[in-house]
């Protein structure tokens, strides 16, 4: 058995969800589970987040919304970040609708579904200032003022803001306005929207004139809030632990991991743990990082290696073969976030959990 895993509780997702709702009022929720859910597995997440209300799903690709398919989840699913021709049969047999992003896929979509029965659902994309994947709010007009293909039913427009995680609120601002004004603009055109959505977490928290017709959590569902953003009321979901495999004593001038980046300068007693870069632990936390081990953090010494990682108890209480260390999460009154990882990596709390592996046994508790 692997010893490493992540303890996923699903109150603290439950809470999050209701923190979600507390702030929308009457927007619908798209619960974003792309990317394994964050790291949190979607299949158990979706199920959980079925139970406690959400109807429909957002995932990046086809391959995760036909994961989400083989798992059982029969909820109306997004995918977000593009598709290619090829792939539009799965999308129909997956039951999946597609964010359309330009009009080469509009046409591509338009073919293939022009031996259905019924409309092909889509949602279409239009780029406010992201300078990622949309449309142009002037090719979007241009777009739903002229012949609408009869295969494809529009079932909402959407975008994606770029800086809703900062503190100067300008640049979403700017785009929300921008994505108001193209409404309006279809509105006075005598297109119907039958749904608009841009706020994802950061608006979500932070701009409620962005909530429109639905919103798109995913980062405050798994208990953070992205950049300078509070999340003062919300609940991390996931713990990562592990147990000592191996407690040596080493001497001093004695190197340590590959490189010998670290030299003890003392005699140090050393705790081994069997996870390493290939579970997601990064190797830039090497002689960076911490973990928990007996409530107290234990720094991390010489280069985190594929499968193993070493971590200084010196100054700790006696440790022995078996004790858990905590990766991320709480041991006593201590704790480590992903926030905390995120900060000794220079990176984002989002890249800390989506890079769990998935030989991490994922468990879940609900009490």
């Amino acid at each position: 058995m692997n010893p490493t895993v992540a303890e996923i509780h699903l109150p603290a997702l439950r809470h999050n969800l209701r923190e979600v709702l507390r702030r929308v009022g009457t927007a619908a929720v798209l619960a974003v589970v792309k990317a394994d859910a964050y790291g949190h597995g979607a299949i158990p997440v979706a199920r959980a987040l079925l139970d406690a209300g959400v109807r429909q799903f957002g995932v990046a690709t086809i391959a995760e919304g036909l994961e989400l398919r083989r798992g059982g989840i029969t909820a109306p699913v997004l995918v977000m970040s593009g598709i290619f021709p090829e792939d539009l049969p799965a999308l129909l047999d997956g039951d999946l609708t597609p964010v359309l992003p330009s009009r080469e896929a509009i046409e591509a979509a338009a073919r293939l579904a022009g031996s259905r029965s019924v409309p092909l659902r889509v949602h279409l994309k239009v780029d406010t200032g992201m300078g990622r994947l949309g449309l142009t709010p002037e090719d979007m007009q241009g777009v739903l003022t002229a012949s609408w293909p009869p295969a494809l039913e529009l079932g909402g427009i959407m975008s994606h803001l770029a800086r809703a995680d900062e503190a100067d609120r300008g640049p979403t601002e700017a785009q929300l306005a921008g994505f108001r004004a193209l409404l309006d603009a279809l509105k006075a055109a005598g297109v119907p929207v039958p749904c608009a959505h841009i706020a994802g977490t950061g608006a979500i928290l932070g701009f409620p004139a962005s909530h429109l017709d639905m919103v798109r959590p995913g980062l405050m569902l798994y208990g953070y809030a992205p950049g300078s953003v509070p999340a003062t009321d919300l609940r991390p979901v996931l713990a990562w632990k592990t147990r000592i495999v191996q407690v040596k004593r080493v001497n001093p001038g004695q190197a340590v991991s590959y490189g010998g980046t670290f030299v003890a300068r003392r005699p140090t007693t050393l705790a081994v743990l069997p996870v390493g870069y290939a579970d997601g632990y990064s190797r830039g936390l090497s002689n960076r990082g911490h973990v928990l081990v007996g409530g107290r953090p234990a720094p991390v010494v010489g280069r985190v290696c594929m499968d193993l990682t070493i971590v200084d108890v010196t100054e700790h209480p006696p440790v022995h073969p078996g004790d858990e260390a905590v990766l991320l999460g709480s041991q006593g009154s201590a704790k480590i976030t992903a926030d905390d990882l995120a900060g000794w990596l220079g990176t984002i709390s989002y890249e800390v959990l989506c890079q769990i592996g998935r030989r991490v046994v994922r468990v879940y508790t609900d009490d």
